[in-house]
């Protein structure tokens, strides 16, 4: 940190990866001024929720809350809301913001999160076409889920993604007529194996929803009013909706850093510690892509990635090393059904199956050749924590031994 002591360190998103990175930056002996810049109204909160239980409306607002406004000043964090961030003059170490006005910085995170993609297609802005990815979002959803229950119309989820079948089941659970087109020929086809992803298509069917594979959108409809009035396909058929959820992935938010002359590659690039090719500024969180020691980059959109990436960003300002390499992990939860996936199974060319698939209660384990690499556990969290621990520690079954519920997995990390 090359700015004299006294500019601070500015960090830009207050959501898990800005939060976590603030509070790693003060447990680490950081004394100086943390100024944390959200653009949302709202102060930090948790995102899981927002497609499940904040959207169901089985959850209150203080529920939702990461870190309130008091406790974050009580460790000295300065948080500001609604502020928004045009540029970043890297030679100066200042920040222009959306009211014309500057901010120094001592050391910069950026922690700028993702945004929704959008759907490229005609109609596409009409109203009751939503993305969720905030709060707000989030609320706006459920307003429009309780409208269309009132008037007895259908839900169209476009994606069938986690963030699309997390919407799917909670509209289908509030009693909704419920459609998920997606394009590709089995759902969550870039992150499963097939068996798993069989499994979820049936999941979801057995609780009534309409699945369409292969499904191509060709243009959003509209009624008398201008809103959404139904979903036209390729082939001219329309699936009726009053409300239309788009969730085809999401875009790194690294316009700000791509301005400022920052290296960037479908998200802000950087190293194991969330160092940038800046030395004065580090990155955390959705809007990273982690270079790996291949050369090859990473991207993961996790709570676990956004809080390690800030503790590792936060130990790179104060001139330490705490560079994140432990196994991945992420969650859904769909129905009563709760999916934990270790390590990434990009790559595998082979699968065993420990548990009943018919009864809910199993897990899917990834290798490559003879080597597990990851792990996807349904209502399986023991086997997901066990997984983890031989991930971390390279230890791997064979396929026999993984598909053996009568082999005790946790004796090959007795030494």
């Amino acid at each position: 940190m090359n700015a004299e002591a006294a500019a601070g360190i500015v960090i830009v998103g207050a959501g898990q990866a800005g939060v976590m990175t603030a509070e790693a930056l003060r447990s680490g002996g950081y004394e100086g001024s943390i100024t944390m810049l959200g653009d949302e109204p709202h102060g930090p909160y948790h995102r899981p929720p927002l497609s499940k239980a904040w959207m169901a409306g089985e959850i209150a607002a203080a529920q939702l809350v990461m870190r309130a406004p008091e406790m974050l000043a009580r460790k000295n964090i300065t948080l500001r809301t609604g502020v928004t961030v045009k540029a970043i003059d890297r030679s100066t170490q200042t920040l222009i913001l959306g009211d014309g006005s500057t901010l120094p910085y001592a050391g910069l995170v950026l922690a700028t999160g993702s945004t929704p993609r959008a759907l490229p297609l005609p109609g596409s802005d009409a109203p009751g076409v939503l993305a969720l990815r905030t709060r707000d979002d989030a609320s706006t959803i459920a307003d429009r889920l309780a409208a269309c229950i009132e008037q007895e119309r259908p839900v169209v989820v476009i994606g069938g993604g986690f963030i699309g079948l997390e919407v799917a089941a909670t509209a289908r659970k509030k009693g909704l007529a419920v459609t998920v087109l997606e394009a590709a020929p089995r759902l969550l086809g870039r992150v499963l194996a097939p068996v798993l992803s069989d499994w979820y298509a049936e999941l979801h069917r057995g609780h009534g929803v309409q699945l369409m594979l292969g499904a191509q959108v060709a243009a959003i409809e509209t009624g008398a009013d201008g809103a959404v009035s139904g979903v036209k396909l390729a082939d001219g058929s329309v699936v009726p909706a009053g409300l239309v959820v788009v969730g085809i992935g999401v875009s790194a938010n690294d316009q700000l850093a791509q301005a400022a002359g920052l290296a960037c590659d479908r998200g802000i690039v950087v190293d194991a510690c969330g160092r940038t090719s800046d030395s004065s500024i580090v990155a955390a969180g959705d809007c990273t892509a982690r270079r790996l020691a291949d050369g090859s980059l990473l991207r993961l959109e996790s709570v676990q990635n956004a809080t390690e990436q800030g503790k590792s960003a936060a130990a790179a300002l104060l001139g330490q090393e705490r560079p994140f390499t432990a196994t991945p992990w992420f969650w859904s939860d769909q129905y009563d059904k709760k999916l934990q996936m270790a390590g990434l199974s990009m790559g595998a060319d082979g699968w065993a199956v420990r548990g009943d698939m018919a009864a809910g209660t199993f897990t899917v384990y990834h290798f490559k050749g003879e080597q597990l690499i990851a792990a996807d556990s349904v209502n399986a969290s023991k086997d997901h924590l066990l997984v983890r621990k031989l991930l971390d520690a390279g230890v791997s079954p064979t396929r026999e031994q993984a598909g053996d519920v009568g082999f005790d997995l946790a004796s090959l990390l007795v030494k």
